[in-house]
């Protein structure tokens, strides 16, 4: 046999050093993962939220990140499983469309950690909902929209009718009621009324869709200078509606702040209701990270804890009344007192 000399012994000792090493760093876990709902994480709403949130966790935490795209509902549970096959410390599900399979991730694995935005848990212990509370902002949005209106018209529409959607439009409504009863004058809502739960939806989430610009078009053409759609990126649709009309009519964007993070939409965008995903998702990662135990209970952003709340008016800012802005200042406070109800549920 030939001898095998100390070098070559040494040789493959250090390569088998370097494999187990390699093999660990494939192996390692995920501090933080995100499977995100139908579209893309640049959606320029709550994936992309969401996904600043984790991003901020990799770069002022040092967190490991994985994430997956949904192209279809039929992606949702293969998504989910991929993340609980790679052991994450946390798995984020993005939208109350994957509601059903992120329930059923959690219950099948008990000793992981689930969080769903916009969505509810099933009472599974590992599963965190998180919620925001965007009547009370949008109540503050319809406040504004009819005392900028012209007309006394403004309008709002939805995506689908659910309550996350609904929420939003009936705090918008009576937002804008509240103006005209404080100021004597006639408000006319298009597009939603609580009392009796109808209004415009567009059935879907599709962004600016022929249907989202035809339920712009007839808003306007109704007399609404100021319109909030609240089904994600339907800011071109409106937009174009309010062009092709020569109007000089406004929206108010949700979720995300839209005239900094779609600035082509900037001059007709007088405000946003925003849900702070971001910060929530960041906050909750950290919490995992810095090891405060887990738990069902959900996150639920408010104008009290800053989950929800207006942007800043943007180039509009001159054009508001500075009494309107006080006032709103004082609604926005007697909100967090409890006060002020912005869904009026004892005064419909």
């Amino acid at each position: 046999m030939n001898k095998v000399s100390r070098k070559a012994l040494a040789g493959v000792a250090a390569a088998s050093v370097m494999l187990l090493a390699l093999s660990g760093c494939t192996a390692a876990k995920p501090d933080a993962c995100g499977v995100s709902d139908e579209g893309s994480w640049q959606d320029k709403s709550f994936n992309q939220s969401v996904k600043d949130g984790l991003d901020k966790a990799a770069k002022d935490l040092g967190v490991s990140i994985k994430t997956a795209e949904s192209k279809s509902s039929t992606d949702f549970a293969p998504n989910l499983q991929q993340m609980v096959d790679a052991k994450c410390g946390i798995i984020i599900a993005v939208g109350f469309n994957l509601v059903d399979a992120v329930n059923k991730a959690a219950e099948a694995n008990p000793t992981l950690n689930f969080v769903t935005v916009d969505g509810w848990s099933n009472k599974a212990t590992n599963l965190k909902p998180v919620n925001y509370a965007t009547a009370q902002s949008s109540y503050l949005a319809g406040y504004l929209a009819a005392g900028y209106s012209t007309t006394k018209v403004v309008g709002v529409y939805g995506g689908m009718q659910i309550g996350s959607v609904t929420d939003y439009m009936s705090g918008f409504y009576y937002g804008a009621e509240s103006w005209g009863a404080e100021n004597g004058k006639t408000v006319k809502v298009v597009g939603w009324n609580p009392k009796t739960n109808k209004g415009d939806f567009m059935g879907d989430f599709v962004p600016n869709s022929a249907t989202s610009k035809s339920i712009a078009a007839a808003q306007v053409k109704a007399g609404a200078d100021v319109i909030m759609p609240v089904a994600g990126d339907q800011f071109g649709a409106v937009s174009s509606a309010i062009t092709d009309a020569g109007t000089n009519g406004v929206m108010i964007g949700v979720d995300k702040n839209i005239a900094v993070t779609s600035p082509e939409y900037a001059k007709w965008t007088i405000t946003s209701v925003e849900k702070r995903m971001t910060q929530a998702v960041y906050d909750i990662v950290k919490g995992v990270h810095d090891g405060t135990p887990f738990d069902g209970t959900p996150y639920v952003g408010t104008l009290a804890n800053d989950g929800t709340g207006l942007s800043s008016f943007g180039a509009f800012d001159s054009k508001i009344d500075a009494a309107l802005k006080t006032r709103l200042t004082e609604i926005q406070a007697s909100i967090i007192a409890g006060t002020t109800d912005p869904l009026m549920v004892n005064k419909k």
